[in-house]
């Protein structure tokens, strides 16, 4: 996927890249797939209110239009930052890893509108923050 471990930019500095490991990649492709589902799932909640169950009497509840907002925009950056996984670069990694978080965060508070889809995405950004963090550290030993 991506080539070396390190190469001299235009400043004559060199930036830490590793080769992309089959843990990142398929971190990368959860990134880009839970992000364009949490896309859909907003797009779902701003355009249709009533395709959500609400339940009654739960501890924390939010407008559903506004979730759909909040998943659009996490969904979108999701997105963007599995596609910039891809590239091997450190930065990219640690943005993955919090835009996961946030996005884990953002399903666990969406539990009272979409219970069980909720609870899966949680699953699948957590699973994402430790593929991330488990490839840097197997990228690391091989390089």
């Amino acid at each position: 996927m991506a080539s070396d471990t390190t190469r001299p930019n235009a400043a004559g500095t060199q930036s830490w890249r590793a080769p992309v490991s089959g843990t990142t990649a398929f971190a990368a492709a959860l990134m880009i797939f839970g992000g364009a589902m949490a896309a859909f799932e907003g797009i779902a909640a701003i355009a249709k209110d009533d395709i959500f169950l609400r339940t009654r009497h739960y501890v924390f509840e939010f407008s559903l239009t506004g979730w759909g907002w909040v998943h659009l925009i996490v969904g979108i950056v999701l997105v963007i930052a599995g596609c910039a996984v891809l590239s091997g670069t450190l930065w990219a990694r640690y943005f993955g890893v919090v835009v996961a978080g946030l996005g884990a965060l953002a399903n666990f508070l969406s539990i009272p509108y979409y219970p069980f889809w909720a609870m899966t995405l949680v699953a699948v950004n957590i699973f994402i923050i430790w593929a991330l963090l488990h490839g840097a550290h197997r990228e690391i030993d091989t390089t």
